[in-house]
């Protein structure tokens, strides 16, 4: 097991991430403003490699399916091993850790939204599980009441990728990590649509030159196009949260 340098003896908000490769984490987790907020305890990571409860000398973790087809699967009794001593090791650290909810990156779950990645960072954090392989054996899944959560339909390697992802969608909102609230409020999906485009130095460049409107300093004026922009873009780019927006807007 290791345990992130700098980091409180009790945290606000806390990751335990199960996994075959722990020297993946922190990763680009540990640079820019999420490395800072490890470093000075906004947050804490923990890892717990899966092998260590192996039982033969090979450290397996997996095994043929039943009914045949390729590949292996991660075996129930090795994961549940893992998972029962993480959940014993937060609930010694943190009696309201032990109750944070244990996710499995998987392509067959629910996709993760922006409002999902506030709930779970506005709570005492995430269990994650990693898994390699074709997946892990479903017994598992449902004997410890493990969500499956996707971050698109795609596929990776491994679970470890996703988890990083979502580990830096919730890191980013907790307190003390962003600095300024209100970028937050105007970004992509805060209110149900895309983000309006930005601009800077210099005014004109390669012969294009910034919208009139934002160098007028009308700052009502701004606000409305951009409001108008991302409504535009939203309904362009992705007709499906207009759709949703357009009934919360009528609610």
């Amino acid at each position: 097991m290791t345990q992130e340098e700098g980091q409180n003896l009790s945290p606000p908000w806390r990751a335990m991430v199960l996994t075959l490769f722990p020297d993946m984490f922190p990763g680009p987790l540990g640079l820019s403003l999420a490395g800072k907020g490890l470093q000075s305890g906004l947050w804490a990571l923990e890892t717990m490699d899966i092998r260590d409860f192996a039982q033969d000398k090979h450290r397996s973790v997996d095994d043929t399916p039943f009914g045949g087809g390729r590949g292996m699967v991660m075996r129930p009794d090795i994961l549940a091993a893992a998972f029962d001593a993480a959940q014993d090791h937060l609930a010694a650290q943190d009696a309201e850790a032990s109750s944070m909810p244990a996710l499995y990156l998987s392509p067959r779950g629910e996709t993760l939204t922006q409002a999902r990645a506030a709930a779970l960072a506005a709570g005492p954090g995430v269990l994650l599980l990693c898994g390699r392989y074709e997946g892990v054996d479903q017994r598992f899944l449902e004997k410890r009441a493990v969500e499956e959560i996707s971050l698109g339909d795609f596929i990776l390697s491994g679970g470890e990728p996703a988890a990083l992802t979502l580990l830096d969608a919730c890191v980013r909102l907790l307190p003390g990590i962003m600095g300024h609230k209100g970028s937050l409020e105007e970004e992509s999906f805060e209110g149900g649509l895309l983000e309006y485009p930005h601009y800077t130095r210099p005014q004109n460049w390669e012969g294009e030159e910034v919208p009139e409107i934002l160098t007028s300093g009308h700052h009502a004026k701004i606000r409305a196009w951009r409001q108008a922009q991302s409504e535009q873009i939203t309904r362009t780019r992705r007709p499906d949260l207009w759709e949703h927006y357009e009934k919360k807007q009528g609610a």
